[in-house]
């Protein structure tokens, strides 16, 4: 199987992960000489790894059981920054695909604009898997990668921005996850990130920001899950939001509903949000009210503790979704 990593906090043990691609007589996907399967829901990495108990381990960090890869099963690491390097050097490999030809384009640009090293590749171009349906991932790395994607993503001759009837495609891509958005409050929140259509192919392209190698904003952090909860809130710092994993400062405005007794008695001792997961990386800014639904969480970080909302979905019975409310 191949795992996605989520985080940059794993115990001795484990490779903290959720299966992306398994094999699966029903996939449309070829790894290994066999025919796998996609996963792009978090959650089911529970039932793809029911046979494999030692899959499931407990996470400090998250404060909840996830599924993993135990280190001493890890047979191949990959690397974002060197496969997007050895698909530049070597074009064979992808040159037969109309997106894959968009990715040698983009290859090109980040070579000859000496970004090399702060951007990678993921997703099926990473693990060889790539179709006539795939999307290309990126990611970049720390301030100064980011400031290279933005530039990236301004290239008009290499990705056009979402408009028009497109943006009838985008909201459907999301809203399967986000239900319940409204078409305007949902692109407003898609519009902030890096993403739009490559120009061969029409293919979708998005590129995730992750933190730094040397960042261990997360590495004293501990967590205990206390129940679910959703509420309104008022985004107040968007500053550690922009990257995965994403962090973003709020004030309570109303409980809607949970799962724990007296939740109004929380309210004003909540006082973050936060994602392990892409999806809400870069989506709000200071003075956003939110729609947030989530696992009400305990944190300690240091000396310091707190309570916030995690939406990383290790849960097999709810969906955590965040959402501008207007």
């Amino acid at each position: 199987m191949v795992f996605k990593v989520i985080g940059d906090s794993h115990p001795g043990s484990h490779y903290l992960g959720y299966v992306k691609y398994h094999p699966d007589l029903k996939g449309d996907r070829r790894l290994f000489g066999q025919t796998y399967r996609q996963n792009s829901v978090v959650s089911k990495s529970f039932g793809i790894l029911a046979d494999r108990p030692e899959c499931y381990v407990y996470s400090d960090t998250l404060g909840c059981v996830i599924t993993g890869i135990p280190r001493e099963d890890v047979a191949v690491h990959y690397s974002c920054r060197k496969a997007l390097v050895a698909i530049h050097e070597e074009p064979a490999a992808v040159a037969d695909s109309q997106t894959g030809k968009d990715l040698l384009a983009i290859a090109e640009w980040i070579t000859a604009n000496g970004a090399q090293g702060l951007l990678g590749v993921t997703g099926s171009f990473l693990v060889g898997c790539f179709n006539e349906r795939s999307d290309i991932d990126l990611v970049c790395y720390g301030p100064d990668g980011y400031r290279a994607a933005q530039e990236l993503f301004q290239q008009t001759d290499l990705v056009r921005p979402y408009g028009g009837d497109d943006l009838t495609r985008l909201y459907i891509r999301r809203a399967k996850y986000m239900e319940g958005s409204s078409f305007d409050a949902l692109i407003k929140q898609e519009r902030r990130k890096l993403q739009g259509l490559t120009t061969v192919a029409g293919a979708h392209i998005n590129c995730e920001p992750i933190r730094s190698d040397h960042d261990k904003t997360f590495a004293r952090i501990s967590s205990k899950e206390i129940g679910e909860i959703s509420l309104l809130a008022k985004i107040t710092d968007h500053a550690e939001g922009l990257t995965t994993p994403a962090v973003y400062g709020i004030k309570v405005r109303t409980i809607l509903n949970s799962t724990i007794d007296e939740p109004d008695s929380f309210a004003r001792r909540i006082t973050h949000v936060r994602s392990y997961l892409g999806a809400y990386t870069g989506a709000f800014r200071s003075g956003d009210t939110v729609h947030l639904s989530g696992k009400l969480v305990h944190t300690q970080d240091g000396d310091r503790s707190g309570f916030g909302i995690e939406l990383t979905p290790w849960a097999v019975s709810s969906s955590y979704v965040a959402a501008l409310a207007g």
